[in-house]
């Protein structure tokens, strides 16, 4: 959980380069973890889908080409990096708080979250956000870095804290920023712990899918039916 000025702050002094250092930082592995979210909520063949800080829109844009028939709306509360989304064409944008979502509840069948859940005030209170704006069955996506296991633990570690700052830093001019990056890391659910608390917060069936040794795992759940009423 974080304050809202500071993430707005770091995200805002890296929006220029922002997914310059992302395809370096992670060795172009983003496109490969983009490429198997969306053939995911492709199988779910939403009609509406609402990619919650979606800052540079890459994967808002990757399910709009693979879900040409769905809505495919990007929101986040960061204003630099709606603009970048913008640019590169991604429409509609809305500049929205994960916590308190200016959308009617029921309004999409999928959500989305790459790499932002972690940045928010309060994860439990995104996730009923998250929860009351998808219909009864539908389905969310959490995209996010995870601790490894040992061994890989130690070494992700010291890359965390040692060396991915110094090279961002070099990239964006803001090694603060990436400093933050791993502190939250740390600091976020991982696994089970991430399961836990997406159903201690209105959703079921979730399933967790870790990927690249551990480093970033997928995770999904569905906000549960109407209940029957006889």
């Amino acid at each position: 959980m974080q304050n809202p000025a500071k993430v707005r702050g770091i995200f805002s002094s890296i929006a220029a380069r922002y997914d310059l250092a992302n395809h370096l930082l992670s060795g172009g592995l983003d496109f490969f973890w983009r490429a198997r979210s969306v053939r995911m909520v492709a199988r779910w063949k939403p009609g509406a889908v609402l990619d919650l800080a979606t800052g540079s829109g890459d994967l808002a844009l990757a399910l709009q080409k693979s879900l040409p028939r769905a809505q495919v709306v990007g929101a986040d509360f960061c204003l630099p990096m709606l603009q970048v989304a913008a640019r590169k064409g991604l429409r509609p944008l809305v500049a929205a708080d994960g916590t308190q979502l200016p959308f009617a509840a029921d309004s999409f069948d999928a959500v989305t979250v790459a790499f932002g859940l972690r940045n928010m005030e309060s994860w439990p209170d995104a996730l009923r956000e998250m929860s009351r704006v998808l219909r009864p069955g539908g389905h969310l996506l959490l995209l996010d870095f995870s601790m490894p296991p040992p061994p890989f633990a130690a070494l992700y570690r010291f890359y965390l804290h040692r060396v991915l700052p110094v090279f961002a830093g070099l990239i964006t001019g803001q090694r603060a920023g990436y400093e933050y990056l791993g502190e939250s890391i740390e600091a976020f659910p991982s696994g089970e712990a991430m399961c836990r608390l997406m159903s201690e917060n209105n959703f079921h069936n979730t399933q967790a899918l870790p990927l690249a040794a551990g480093i970033v795992t997928i995770y999904t759940a569905q906000k549960p039916p109407v209940p029957f009423v006889s």
